[in-house]
């Protein structure tokens, strides 16, 4: 058993690694550059003189990983390291020495001049450097020697448990990325630590300077204004998210900081409270109950189907759930969306209504499980009718039980291990039904941020959701095999002849 899931650990892995350095490859070889900045509504702005774009776009691809850029300052700096003689004037003289300095470099660097004046140096990254990237700054382990801040040269550097006047006891760090970084409050998972996080890139032209998974993990919608206690000890209301401080320079702090966290200290950054939930929060919800009405229906549907079998029920409901399997899913999506209107008075977009309130997530839900409920139906009555001419249910038949006995204490026990297995099929249903379900709906989850993403050419967020979706497809369907062998413990995965 052991062996049977550290091989399926590692395969796993492996399937995430190829899945996202498949989508990265592609992404990045076949979207021109030029794309990204259609949808930057500051593009015009910073990109008034031909110095002005190309300082501009060459930030903006070094933060995307395309390339390397030095700008006039930075490239000075390091070629006077070696020559003390060049300066950043435009002469010839300064062109060979920069192109002497660069050549030593390797890396395939190039020289260019600003029209007013200076040099820069260009470097693109090659495809295999970009995906090396990505994977080597993916996981972010903080702290004490994290921070290297040259303005804050008394910075203290300790990790210790304190009772902090906001948050009670915690875990807390200084020379940290993160202040607090292991606590405990009401919200789910209720143990919260910043050792260990992920870095998934930097958004852009969308969510524009904003990290990726802030983006998805974040409320939405407008601040959600709290009395608080703050460090200082004092109490007002406020939007700040606490437990979100992250370093930031003394020098930095404005007077409303100093106010709430003191004067000097080095933990004032934060992020917001919202009151709407995060994207994560709303397309976990319209999952969740998209699946439950999947199997909710489709189980008692297949039952029934499976004793009823070639009978009326039986035949109308196969011909109703092969219709369902073989109608578009844009199609079904509006059907259900024009009948949760007209009918029932449904709101059709999110926006209608809003997060708070509970109709703008019926059809949503509603359509990801009705997407799912044909399939569940099907699979299981197959599976159900193979049983029904097995040994152990004329055995049952035989004893006198009734058909419904037959059905519910013996065939539907041995059947809840398919179901199960099933469940991962399901959730990786959902997952690609909740990209086409969210943007018709306008519902602000990750299904819909993947598609204006795409629209928008923002590479970090399509790299970012596209691997968040692969680890929870796989993980679901590693969960399926452990939760199939709890269901059944006749069932094994260690490999061999026999047991032992």
């Amino acid at each position: 058993m052991k062996n049977y899931i550290f091989g399926r650990i590692l395969r796993s892995l492996l399937s995430i690694f190829l899945v996202t350095t498949l989508v990265y490859a592609i992404v990045y070889t076949m979207i021109p550059r030029n794309y990204i900045f259609k949808q930057d509504p500051s593009y015009s702005k910073n990109t008034a003189t031909p110095d002005a774009k190309v300082n501009y776009e060459s930030t903006v691809l070094q933060k995307m990983g395309y390339l390397q850029y030095w700008d006039s300052k930075t490239l000075l700096q390091k070629a006077k390291s070696q020559d003390k003689s060049i300066t950043a004037e435009n002469t010839k003289a300064n062109t060979k020495k920069y192109q002497a300095f660069l050549k030593q470099k390797g890396g395939d660097w190039k020289l260019g001049e600003f029209k007013k004046g200076g040099y820069y140096a260009i470097r693109n990254i090659p495809i295999y450097e970009q995906v090396w990237n990505f994977y080597a700054n993916l996981v972010v382990i903080d702290h004490p020697w994290k921070i290297q801040d040259k303005t804050n040269p008394n910075l203290k550097r300790y990790l210790r448990f304190e009772n902090d006047k906001s948050i009670g006891w915690a875990l807390v760090g200084s020379g940290t990325q993160h202040r607090y970084m292991l606590y405990f409050n009401g919200i789910f998972p209720f143990v919260h630590q910043n050792f260990i996080t992920f870095n998934l890139g930097t958004s852009y032209p969308s969510y524009k300077d904003q990290a990726v998974l802030d983006v998805i993990n974040n409320g939405q919608g407008a601040a959600d204004i709290k009395e608080q206690t703050f460090p200082t000890g004092v109490t007002k209301r406020s939007s700040v998210d606490i437990y979100t401080r992250t370093y930031q320079s003394p020098q930095l702090a404005d007077r409303l900081a100093i106010e709430k966290f003191g004067k000097g200290d080095a933990y004032t950054k934060t992020q917001s409270y919202y009151q709407d939930p995060s994207m994560v929060v709303s397309s976990t919800i319209i999952g969740l109950v998209g699946l439950i009405i999947a199997y909710a229906a489709g189980i008692p549907l297949a039952m029934l189907m499976a004793r009823y079998k070639n009978k009326t029920f039986d035949n109308v409901s196969t011909v109703a759930l092969t219709f369902l399997m073989a109608l578009p899913s844009i199609a079904l999506i509006y059907i259900i969306r024009f009948l949760g209107s007209n009918v029932f008075g449904l709101p059709t977009v999110f926006t209608q209504y809003g997060a708070l309130d509970w109709r703008s997530y019926v059809l949503p839900s509603l359509s990801l499980g009705i997407m799912s409920l044909s399939g569940v139906a099907v699979w299981v009555r197959r599976y159900l009718i193979d049983q029904q001419s097995s040994d152990y249910v004329r055995f049952a038949r035989a004893k006198g039980l009734s058909e419904s006995e037959v059905s519910r204490k013996h065939i539907f026990k041995n059947a809840m291990v398919p179901i199960v297995s099933g469940v991962p099929g399901a959730i990786i249903g959902v997952i690609g039904g909740a990209t086409l379900t969210e943007s018709i709906f306008a519902f602000p989850g990750m299904g819909k941020i993947l598609i204006d993403s795409v629209k928008a050419s923002n590479n970090a967020m399509i790299i970012g959701i596209v691997f968040i979706f692969t680890v929870v497809s796989v993980i679901s369907m590693l969960l399926g095999d452990l939760c199939m062998m709890l269901m059944d413990p006749r069932i094994t995965f260690t490999s061999g002849k026999g047991r032992k």
